[in-house]
Order: structure tokens, then sequence, then C-alpha cells
């Protein structure tokens, strides 16, 4: 867990450095924060988050040291999630991995996102045309986490999948979504990148500034090697089809194929144009 995300958590009553009393059995609600708030729940939920893309096992050990909460804590956690089936433990390796009942969650929560079908078939075709990738996303704390995602039949593209995390601050989606956001909840959230990154913060602060200048002016938001150095793409922001759920979609790829003079001249409008015709699908047009 970054330190912005245990900054994030803590706004919201979770102490995940502490373990507020649960080894001594007071009331772990009763921490004189949110008392809405229920930090048992919040700490399952940091434990499931714990398993990267790729990573198929964690030992109690290292669910405690990425979570920042007592390994006697962890255990009845994860207890008490293999019991719910949101994880499966093996026997032979001693190990947790994450179950079957947190693949049905993530698919409830995509087959909410209708404007995943609607774009689908859109998000193709410009990947085709531009042999390029073209992603949808929605934003998790400080990342970008796609729900859609469209591949050319190029053998040269970029290969990420639906759940996929990118960053927030330097990449042409999370850009274009920090543009839309409201200011109060944007100035935080870029408080939070300056606090976990403060040796490139001059260079990230730089390039949303231009991304806010750029999406004023043209309508999209460009990411140079500002990422990672060999990529460059577009994004435009846009919101669910119930008009509430802000997200954000991108299209681009490896920056030998990609020019920033490709991205603005060709590609940034054809994503524009892109959400503009789904936004009126939708009767937001």
């Amino acid at each position: 867990m970054t330190a912005a995300d245990m900054d994030l958590l803590r706004e919201f009553g979770v102490d995940s450095g502490v373990d507020s009393g649960v080894e001594n059995g007071a009331d772990d609600d009763d921490d004189g924060k949110d008392r809405q708030f229920v930090n048992a729940l919040a700490r399952g939920l940091e434990v499931l988050r714990c398993f990267r893309p790729g990573e198929q096992f964690l030992t109690n050990a290292e669910l405690a040291k990425r979570c920042g909460i007592p390994k006697p804590t962890i255990s009845r956690l994860t207890y008490t999630l293999t019991k719910l089936g949101y994880l499966n433990y093996s026997e032979h390796l001693a190990k947790y991995q994450l179950g079957a009942g947190v693949l049905a969650l993530g698919y409830r929560v995509l087959s909410n996102f209708d404007i995943r079908q609607m774009a689908r078939a859109p998000m193709m075709a410009l990947a085709e045309y531009a042999q390029a990738s073209v992603s949808l996303g929605t934003r998790d704390r400080l990342s970008m986490v796609y729900i859609e995602t469209c591949r050319s039949s190029a053998n040269v593209t970029l290969r990420l999948d639906v759940g996929a995390r990118i960053p927030i601050a330097t990449t042409a989606m999370g850009k274009a979504l920090l543009c839309v956001l409201p200011q109060a909840e944007r100035d935080y959230l870029l408080d939070h990148v300056r606090q976990h990154d403060p040796e490139r913060w001059p260079r990230i602060q730089a390039g949303i500034e231009q991304a806010y200048k750029d999406y004023q002016d043209m309508g999209f938001c460009v990411s140079a090697g500002e990422w990672q150095s060999d990529v460059h793409a577009v994004g435009v922001p846009t919101f669910g089809a119930d008009g509430e759920q802000l997200l954000a979609f991108n299209c681009g790829g490896p920056a030998f194929l990609f020019s920033r003079d490709k991205l603005v001249g060709d590609l940034g409008p054809r994503l524009v144009a892109l959400v503009k015709q789904l936004e009126t699908n939708l009767g937001r047009g």
C-alpha cells in the first residue's frame, strides 16, 4: 500500500498502521473518528487489494506487511475471507489466493457499466484504424482502472487488459479525468500525488497544467512519454450511462509509431468524435 493510499484511508477513518484495539478485544469501530465507518470491513477489503496483477499467492506475513496490520489480525481476516469465498487457501503452499467471490463482485461492477457495450464497436473501429489500443477506465484512488479495452490486429500494441491499473497523474486517461473533476476533489488528489512522489512533482505538475490547457483548447489531453518513455497516448473524459460515473477513454501505443503530431492532428480529434457520438447516443449530445 502506498503512502498516499494510507493517507486516503485515514481521511475516511481507517488507521492502517495501528490495530485500534482489535488485539485486546476493544470495539474496532470506536476510535473517535467516523462513527459510520467500519474499520474491520475496511481492513478486510484492503487485504483483497494486496494482490497485484500476475501475483497468485501471498502469505499472511506478506499481507500483514503490505497492509501495515498485525499478523494476528491478518490471520483472522484471511480466515473470514476464506470462509466467505473471497480467498482460497492452499494447504500445500500455506498461502492465499483470490477466490471466485472477488471475480463475481468484479463482474457485477462491470455489468453495471452500460457504456461498455455501447462503446465497444466504435472503440474497436478506432483501434483498427490507428493500429493502436483504445481503452475506457475509471478512477480508483490515485490510479485509473481499465473497464474495457480494444486492441488492433497489429503485432505491436499495448497489452493491458480489463482490470489493469495506470497512474492518474501522468497518463492521458488519468489527466483527462482530472480535467473535469470538481476543483476541491482534484486539489485533494493532486496533493496526495505530490506527497507520494515529491521529487518528480514539478514535472508531474507541469504535465497536468499542460493537460488543462490542451483540454480547453482541443478537447483532449496528451501523454507523450510522461508515464512510460515508450508510450504515447491521448485521452478524453466522459460520464457513464447514468450521467454520474466519471470515466475517460484513451488511445495510443508505442511512441515510435505515434508521434505527437499524429496524436494532436489525428488520434485526438478522432477520440473526441468517438466520445461525442457516444454521448449523443446516450441522449447527452
